[in-house]
């Protein structure tokens, strides 16, 4: 019994230390960065729900009021969050671009950095949150990334024929739209219509070329 009891307070001892992570002073600019990363972690390892600014001070070590002095609120934090995602997708999506005339394999690699930013990236379930939460004022931060990103797409396609304004806007908005519905409902309307796990990505890189050409 007394064996027991030893192992017990040393687990206890051991839990009560881990909980206990050294704060450090940090920059603000630090500060908010590591909040991001982990803010994005949370979401990826527990969904959603799960990205409070409770939770990432306890994830960093730092104080809630701390955390508050960078950030104000969770829906400040999460619109952030998105915005860096936003920002992470609009820079892969510059290099798989480049390639959409010359290489025939280039529009399914851009719809899998879409999809994969809405999937694994967690952009969607983000995305969807925010939205069905009513903080669609959080969203503005996206606003201007989409923007910014249309107009580089645009740029590279300023001499082709029509109205490129047109068919990059539609591009955009037909492989968001796609790789949003698929991170949020996808495996369940692939199952019942038993189509491939890839099913989808597939049709948007057949449509995608359409856009352009």
């Amino acid at each position: 019994m007394i064996v027991k009891l030893t192992k017990m307070s040393i687990h206890k001892l051991r839990k009560q230390t881990s909980r206990q992570a050294p704060r450090r002073r940090r920059s603000a600019s630090e500060a908010r960065s590591e909040a991001l990363a982990s803010a994005r972690k949370l979401l990826m390892e527990r969904g959603p729900g799960a990205v409070t600014l409770k939770a990432v001070a306890e994830d960093l070590g730092m104080t809630h009021t701390n955390l508050l002095h960078h950030f104000g609120t969770a829906g400040e934090l999460q619109s952030d969050l998105m915005s860096a995602m936003v920002r992470d997708l609009a820079e892969a999506l510059m290099e798989a671009v480049a390639h959409l005339r010359s290489d025939e394999a280039a529009p399914r690699a851009l719809v899998d950095i879409v999809f994969d930013a809405f999937d694994k990236g967690g952009a969607g379930t983000l995305a969807a949150w925010i939205s069905l939460s009513g903080n669609l004022r959080y969203l503005e931060p996206v606003r201007v990334a989409v923007a910014e990103l249309v107009s580089a797409i645009e740029a590279k396609f300023v001499h082709e024929a029509g109205d490129p304004h047109l068919g990059v806007t539609s591009a955009v908005l037909f492989i968001a739209l796609m790789a949003f519905g698929d991170s949020v409902i996808g495996e369940s309307l692939k199952d019942m219509l038993e189509r491939e796990r890839a099913a989808s990505r597939k049709v948007a890189a057949f449509l995608l070329p359409k856009f352009f050409f």
